[in-house]
């Protein structure tokens, strides 16, 4: 028995936000029924290369970007911008106790699948609405994409390398973060919420933006510039506030150093062969650091070139100071510590016989995440959800 066994989940989104909270809620056990367009189905389907390829090594139709969020549903094909499909949503959504869409303001409305139209069908309906800007304010009508929250939500602005180095200027991260956090609130915001209707046995409309998402998830450095009135500048790899907290040049490459707090600053001195640096005024100390990191960064990067990544990690790892290598995700998928914890997993697909995947990161110790379908063919299961939900 899943954790979330029992639990009926209608989704409606497409891309990524809306279907990550899906797929969440999915793993932990929820029936998920994919709601997609017949014939296109989800954008994503499309978003390739690459896609999955069938056992000749010939490409099918699956896009690898469609596989990330849609694991774990069944899909059908609804046209609900006909009568006839309308009322098919109306009768799935009587026996759903949750439904997640990401429709513009106002473009389920159209269709009566609006939160007000569908909560007089079924009061105990969690609805959850994901936007790029919310269901009010002077931009609630606009589209909102990953990228483009990401500039105006101020995370590129201390993303890149710092303005006086070379290759300057904003950056995005390099996976679609907002869509991803905003997926993982949604479905906190969704269990919440049916935690709340075990008490008042009604349901309730949650509105999440993928602006307010990316604000929030600004974290120490919205705080940063909340207390002093200045906004935090790019620093590349470089921590705001912690130092040394960075990328360094090895012999053969790259380390990463993450040194929290003094006592490890001088286990590094230690092994770095500069223990006098742990009683310089102007390293002793964390704020002393942050201060001077000018001078100090560059005083590491001359000695760190000396050794190995290898040998750096293999020390370092002994004497307790966090650090780690900048790995490619061939080496993310080849290290032991992944490998053990099963990141990786195989699924059957009916297109290509098996489907690698990544895993759910929770761990439950009574009712674990379950793999049961691999991401569904477009309209793969039209017949047994129509059988399994509406046939009682």
């Amino acid at each position: 028995m899943s954790a979330l066994s029992g639990l009926r989940v209608l989704d409606l989104s497409r891309v990524l936000a809306g279907p990550w909270a899906g797929q969440l809620l999915a793993d932990l056990g929820a029936d998920v029924v994919k709601v997609e367009r017949p014939l296109l189905g989800d954008d994503t389907r499309a978003w390739g290369p690459p896609y999955l390829q069938d056992g000749r090594g010939h490409d099918t139709s699956e896009a690898a970007y469609f596989l990330c969020a849609n694991r774990n549903k069944r899909s059908i094909a609804i046209d609900f911008t006909q009568p006839d499909g309308q009322q098919q949503v109306r009768e799935l959504v009587a026996r759903a106790d949750v439904l997640i869409e990401n429709f513009k303001v106002g473009g389920l409305a159209a269709y009566g699948l609006d939160y007000a139209s569908l909560q007089a069908i079924n009061p105990r309906l969690i609805y959850c609405s994901v936007t790029g800007f919310g269901q009010d304010g002077p931009y609630a009508q606009r589209a909102g994409y990953d990228f483009m929250i990401q500039g105006l939500g101020g995370l590129m602005s201390v993303t890149g390398r710092a303005a006086d180095e070379p290759g300057a200027g904003p950056v995005k991260v390099g996976v679609a973060v907002t869509d991803i956090l905003t997926g993982l609130y949604a479905s906190n915001a969704i269990l919440a919420a049916l935690a709340e209707r075990e008490r008042s046995g009604q349901g309730q409309h949650i509105d999440l933006a993928l602006l307010d998402v990316q604000v929030a998830c600004l974290a120490n450095q919205a705080l940063n510039y909340l207390t002093t009135g200045l906004a935090p500048q790019r620093l590349g790899n470089a921590h705001p506030n912690i130092v040394p907290y960075q990328d360094f040049p090895t012999a053969d490459g790259d380390l990463i150093l993450t040194i929290g707090n003094d006592s490890q600053f001088r286990k590094f001195c230690d092994l770095a062969g500069k223990p006098e640096w742990a009683s310089d005024p102007r390293f002793a100390s964390n704020a002393a650091r942050v201060a001077n990191r000018t001078v100090l960064i560059p005083l590491i990067r001359q000695v760190t070139v000396f050794r190995t990544t290898a040998q750096w990690i293999s020390d370092l790892e002994q004497a307790g100071v966090p650090c780690g290598p900048i790995n490619n995700l061939a080496q993310v998928f080849a290290d032991p510590q992944v490998r053990a914890r099963g990141v990786q997993i195989s699924m059957e697909h009916a297109l290509s016989g098996s489907v690698k995947l990544v895993a759910n990161p929770i761990r439950l110790s009574r009712t674990p995440v379950s793999y049961r379908l691999a991401p569904p063919l477009l309209n793969q299961h039209a017949a047994e959800v129509l059988r399994d939900w509406l046939a009682e």
